[in-house]
């Protein structure tokens, strides 16, 4: 990262800001009322890139006449080069559409290396400053490149070849958070749908339920917003978009605990498919406008969605759950994890296989003579007095199930 140099340079640069901002209000924005109608060998294709504990989205619209292609974002302030080598391997030349959703570092920290990389259309950032290095020098290659900044207004839509994307938010002047300020949008390709909120929380997804009418939200596949942070990714929200596939971009062992073991409690109540750029690597969604197919760079073996091991049952007092495999094949619980969430105490399975129709009980003390596996707490493991949902973990940390009591 550069240092600065001088005061002065910090007040031309801040000149520069400043001017790129006010220009904003004479950028391209353009309003369609529907998107085009798609060719027969038109396709969508959406790349959640892995750059750990950030966010990097590429989407290319491919039809047999050109590629129009828009980046969401471009992670830390080292994923730069990165990045550029990435959008060049997938032909990319001219970038139509950039998008920085809010000026955190793990957000725009590669945007000047991607910006200085490639030909550029139209970049859409909110209009807040942030003081901070990684901000300025995205400033810099915007200036230096002879661009300026579009501000999003929300319900304006734009085309990307034969797909489209609407801006939903920030609905809002001022906010507390930065987070807030991010940029959303909701991109359709045919039948199939798309959202993307950055880091917005819950009071930018208010006032996106509050804006827009919920048949206008609803999508085939859920960026869930900050990293899968229960911040944001409410209920509320959540039923609007009703995802078929969620996709969380987060680092691996994160310090920020992300994703939110609530949240993904929330994905699994509502059968949501999940993909996670920490455990599966870069994902790429592939569409033809009917059909969503999904590629991803690390095989884990894991079905996120699965629900063929269950907890099947939870008997409180006698301290005794039960799992089940519903499934057609073994599956090791080695390294899986039972949680009791009010007390937050957890038991980890030894190596054991559990056998295609069979089930398997853990217990506590009290019940040490009726169950397979025994929670070795001097106390009672389960609240009979509150509610404490039972939840089980596979050795990655995925939510595999939910017991509500």
């Amino acid at each position: 990262m550069k240092i600065f140099k001088s005061t002065k340079h910090r007040y031309i640069i801040l000149g520069i800001i400043l001017i790129l901002f006010l220009l904003a209000g004479c950028s391209l924005t353009i309003e369609t009322q529907a998107g085009p109608p798609i060719s027969e060998e038109s396709f969508l294709k959406v790349h959640f890139i892995d750059v750990g504990q950030g966010d990097a989205t590429l989407i290319q619209q491919i039809n047999q006449d050109n590629t129009y292609n828009m980046l969401i974002d471009a992670g830390n302030n080292g994923d730069g080069e990165y990045l550029v080598e990435y959008l060049k391997d997938q032909g990319v030349e001219t970038l139509d559409y950039i998008i920085g959703t809010h000026p955190h570092s793990d957000h725009i920290g590669g945007l000047d290396d991607v910006i200085k990389g490639f030909q550029v259309g139209a970049i859409i950032m909110p209009k807040v400053m942030a003081n901070t290095r990684t901000f300025e020098e995205v400033m810099e290659a915007v200036s230096d490149k002879g661009l300026s900044i579009t501000s999003p207004v929300p319900g304006t839509s734009y085309p990307l070849g034969e797909a489209e994307f609407t801006i939903l938010a920030p609905n809002s002047d001022d906010y507390a958070s930065l987070n807030d300020y991010s940029i959303a949008n909701r991109l359709v390709f045919g039948s199939n749908s798309f959202i993307f909120t950055g880091d917005a929380e819950a009071l930018s997804e208010e006032e996106i339920l509050n804006n827009f009418n919920k048949r206008d939200l609803a999508s085939d596949v859920f960026k869930l917003a900050h990293h899968g942070s229960s911040t944001s990714n409410t209920e509320d929200f959540l039923e609007a978009i009703n995802p078929s596939y969620g996709i969380i971009s987060c680092g691996q062992d994160n310090s920020y605990g992300h994703p939110h073991r609530e949240i993904m409690a929330q994905l699994k109540a509502r059968n949501i498919l999940v993909f996670r750029t920490d455990l599966h690597g870069t994902i790429v969604i592939n569409s033809d406008g009917k059909d969503i197919s999904i590629e991803t760079e690390l095989d884990t073996g894991v079905n996120l969605g699965s629900q063929e091991v269950v907890i099947s049952g939870l008997d409180k007092i006698a301290e005794m759950v039960t799992i089940k495999n519903n499934g057609e094949e073994d599956v090791d619980l080695g390294g899986w994890r039972l949680i009791s969430v009010r007390g937050n105490q957890e038991f980890i399975f030894p190596k054991h296989i559990l056998k295609a129709g069979s089930s398997v009980t853990v217990g506590g003390y009290d019940s040490r003579d009726k169950v397979d596996f025994i929670w070795e707490l001097g106390g009672g493991v389960w609240s009979n007095s509150q509610s404490d949902p039972a939840e089980l973990y596979d050795e990655k940390g995925n939510l595999i199930s939910v017991f509500e009591d």
